[in-house]
């Protein structure tokens, strides 16, 4: 059984959590731990960690963060890190946790999510909508940013 888990609700997974989005993503294992200790905190909405889980393993996760490493800081909150272990992949859990981020950012008043990726159409089929492009920090080359209006 799959389920996701909302890091904050349970901050004893805040080390695998850390570690794993490090090991997908390569940012600096002391920049997730900080913004995981954030969330916990329970103080701002933002930033938020979610994992999903299917016998203990962490199979996926999604985090939502003021600015995504882009040079549009107008355009906040983002979604960020969202990665699907490959062997669970092509079976909804992306649009599973972009449903649950949604939601559960919606029910903390945030009206709007932003998301920067290099994808095309793939968000779309989540009611996402191109929105802008933005300047990616590490890239040369510009990235799509989608939108999501919960009004």
């Amino acid at each position: 059984m799959r389920e996701i888990i909302k890091i904050k609700d349970q901050p004893e997974l805040k080390e695998l959590a850390a570690n794993w989005f490090h090991h997908k993503w390569g940012v600096p294992l002391e920049a997730y731990f900080e913004s995981i200790e954030t969330s916990i905190s329970g103080k701002t909405a933002v930033p938020q960690w979610y994992g999903m889980f299917s016998k203990n393993k962490m199979i996926a996760g999604i985090g939502v963060i003021e600015n995504d490493f882009h040079n549009r800081q107008d355009l906040t909150p983002n979604i960020c890190s969202l990665y699907v272990e490959e062997e669970y992949r092509n079976q909804g859990i992306a649009g599973e946790m972009l449903d649950f981020v949604c939601q559960d950012m919606k029910n903390q008043g945030i009206e709007t999510l932003y998301l920067l990726t290099d994808h095309q159409v793939f968000y779309e089929k989540y009611q996402w909508e191109f929105y802008t492009l933005a300047q990616p920090e590490e890239t040369q080359n510009p990235s799509r940013i989608y939108r999501h209006r919960f009004i």
